[in-house]
């Protein structure tokens, strides 16, 4: 990677969250009394912010509390997952320090609300790697616009050309790519079905972190 600069997805990017995101609206409906789950929810939801997904959910199931206090408690759910269960992907903290040593600054510009990053970059010992954290939901826009990576390059205080951007999912990569980033695609098993296409729009693409690691020696 010869960027100076690089901003990290964090879900299915640097860790292995994906499930537990998959579950979370069966797992906080559930905890409500809901048990019947459209399809279509689950799509909707993949590109929402957490407020956004808590607006919907109240809307299409009729459930009590404003927005912000749904995705407090969906908030706390996973919270609990990123407090101890959210593992690190294989071969990531020693690509991290490899970047460091090397002199590239980089941040998290997550759709994870940055207490629950902040919370599992900690205990998972890379959150000193990074000089900030950035979520959607500062931002106020998911990753299907490019305001995050453009906050975040503002916040690093570089050109989007002189910046990568990692990431697994497919729209959020091409999000990235459009606003004039070096996209990085990182193979993650919830994106298996698009990797092939991830691949296409991608300026280079990394299978396996410790194979990266590999190429980098």
């Amino acid at each position: 990677m010869d960027k100076k600069f690089a901003i990290f997805d964090l879900d299915g990017t640097l860790v292995d969250s994906m499930v537990y995101w998959e579950n979370l609206a069966k797992e906080y409906l559930n905890s409500k009394g809901v048990f019947e789950i459209p399809d279509s929810i689950s799509e909707q939801i993949v590109t929402m912010t957490m407020t956004e997904s808590a607006s919907l959910f109240q809307k299409e199931f009729d459930l009590d509390g404003i927005p912000d206090v749904i995705a407090d408690e969906m908030n706390e759910m996973m919270n609990e997952h990123y407090r101890h269960d959210i593992p690190l992907k294989e071969g990531v903290k020693e690509y991290l320090m490899r970047l460091k040593d090397s002199g590239v600054v980089m941040c998290v510009a997550s759709a994870t609300d940055v207490p629950l990053v902040q919370s599992c970059l900690s205990r998972l010992g890379i959150l000193d790697h990074f000089s900030f954290l950035l979520s959607c939901e500062m931002v106020g826009r998911g990753k299907n616009s490019p305001d995050i990576y453009l906050e975040a390059a503002k916040r690093l205080g570089a050109l989007p050309e002189d910046i990568a951007v990692y990431e697994d999912a497919l729209y959020a990569a091409r999000t990235a790519k459009t606003g004039g980033f070096h996209v990085i695609g990182v193979y993650d098993d919830s994106e298996q079905d698009c990797f092939d296409e991830l691949e296409m729009i991608s300026d280079h693409v990394i299978r396996s972190w410790k194979e990266e690691i590999d190429l980098m020696i």
